[in-house]
């Protein structure tokens, strides 16, 4: 993988990464308003199912960065685990 693909889908995973973050905020507050509203109406189950499929995607962009970490490591023969990234 070049150094601009890299790049490139690392900025895209972050990206979406955010976007089912804020999704999942927007949703909470979504369903407080609704159910200050509709009380017993408000369909909790779709709304849970929801924020299930929203958690699903985050844990796919975990993945798929580890994916490719490892991948960038594996081009550049090193190990995972045997890079530190530095603190500061």
């Amino acid at each position: 993988m070049t150094d601009s693909a890299e790049s490139r889908a690392r900025k895209a995973l972050n990206r979406l990464r955010r976007a089912m973050e804020k999704a999942l905020i927007e949703l909470d507050v979504l369903e407080v308003a609704l159910v200050s509203v509709e009380g017993e109406d408000f369909p909790r189950r779709a709304y849970a199912g929801l924020r299930s499929r929203l958690s699903e995607v985050l844990e796919f962009t975990d993945d798929e960065g580890t994916r490719l970490q490892e991948k960038v490591l594996q081009a550049g023969s090193l190990e995972h685990g045997r890079v530190r990234r530095s603190t500061g």
